[in-house]
Parts: C-alpha cells; structure tokens; sequence
C-alpha cells in the first residue's frame, strides 16, 4: 500500500486512516514529512503513541477517533491511507485530498475486496484498481438521517 501511496510521486503529508500497532505510521513518518494518523481503537491509539514516541519520531501525530471523517482541520492531504475496507470510496476522505493527490484503500466491489488508488483531479477523481486484497470492514459511525420525519441508521 504505501509503494502504491508512493508511486504518483512524493507526498509531503499523508493521512493514515487506522494507526493500528504504528507500524506503517513509522514507515511513513520515514517517507514523507508529516503524518496524521487517526485510530478508532483507543488501546491502540495509546500504544501506537508511546510506540512512535519511543522511537524519536517528531513528525507524527496521532488522534483517537472516528477515522471516517478524516482530519479536516489540518486538510487537505497529499496522500491518504486507509486500512480498513469501506463499502465505497469515502467522500469526506476525498474532499480532503489535493488535487493530484493520491488516496489507496481497499474496498468492498463486487462481492470481494479490491485495492484502489484514487487520484485527485481538476473535476473530482479518477481510480484505479490494483488487485484483490482481504481487509478488515470499516467500523461505520452511526449516522442519523432525517427523511420526512423519519429517522434512519
């Protein structure tokens, strides 16, 4: 996933949807010069930052929370890493990608899960899929929307 991230160019700043162990945080934060990362998992999130912290890394940061919604507050991003596998391509993400930014994540499509690389354009986006992958499925937040006064999930 990152050699995909990577291939378009050289991001500067890179958002890492699920931080997991830190793992490919660390491997990040050795490519580019600042990455965000948003884990769900609030163990995790803990972990990972003692994890990166012990290892002298300056140029992360780290946030609990609902990876979905992205981190529009220091967007937009030249690339951005998902880890976890949505039912499609995540319009928040998207509208926090440069243009000719590079966004890779697996998705669910047509009964299996693919890699996508999304790149930012003028008009929106183009992708690509790259091959078949197994991903965990994202943890969807729950979502109220009104329709004629009725409430759905």
């Amino acid at each position: 996933m990152t050699e995909a991230l990577l291939a378009p160019g050289s991001p500067d700043t890179v958002l890492e949807i699920g931080t997991g162990s830190g793992f490919q945080t660390a491997v990040l934060a050795s490519l580019v010069r600042r990455v965000y990362s948003v884990e769900r998992v609030a163990d995790l999130s803990e972990r990972a930052q003692h994890t990166l912290r012990g290892l002298g890394l300056r140029n992360v940061r780290l946030r609990h929370g609902d990876g979905a919604l992205g981190w529009p507050e220091y967007a937009p991003f030249n690339a951005i890493i998902v880890t976890a596998a949505p039912a499609g391509i995540p319009r928040m993400l998207v509208n926090q990608l440069t243009m000719g930014g590079c966004m890779v994540l697996p998705i669910e499509h047509s009964e299996q899960q693919v890699l996508l690389r999304v790149l930012g354009t003028k008009t929106g986006y183009v992708h690509e899929i790259l091959e078949p992958v197994t991903f965990v499925p994202v943890i969807m937040s729950r979502v109220i929307i009104y329709r004629r006064g009725a409430i759905l999930y």
